[in-house]
Order: structure tokens, then sequence, then C-alpha cells
């Protein structure tokens, strides 16, 4: 099941719900709550990439001096 094409009437569904079941006082909140929680989530995901990236980057430094000495 993939939730990204979701499309407009779910959307509007889904705020509905979230209307009925939290209250148009809790919604705000709820909402930036959550908007937090997916910024948190995305930076360590990037964080994790750019370590990634340059733990690669020093391995294939690493494998080119090691050519270069061989040679």
């Amino acid at each position: 099941m993939n939730f990204a094409n979701i499309g407009l009437p779910g959307l509007i569904l889904i705020v509905i719900l979230a209307l009925i079941i939290f209250g148009p006082k809790k919604l705000p909140e709820i909402g930036k709550a959550a908007g937090q929680t997916l910024r948190e989530f995305k930076n360590s995901a990037n964080n994790i990439m750019s370590e990634d990236d340059k733990k690669n980057e020093v391995k294939e430094e690493n494998d080119q001096s090691k050519n270069d000495t061989v040679k």
C-alpha cells in the first residue's frame, strides 16, 4: 500500500477525522509536534548520510594513495 498517493479526498478525510478526534484546539499543537519530529528525523537522516559520504571519501583517498604507492 502506497501512502504517497493518498489524494485530495483521502487527505480531507484524514483532516476531518483528526478534527473530530482531537478537536480544533489541540490540532495545531499536534501538527507542530509532528512537524518538529519530522524535521528532527530528516536532520538525523541527513547527518547519517553526510557521515557515510565522508567515510567513503576517506576510503577512496586511502585506496588511491595505496594504488599510487604500489606503482
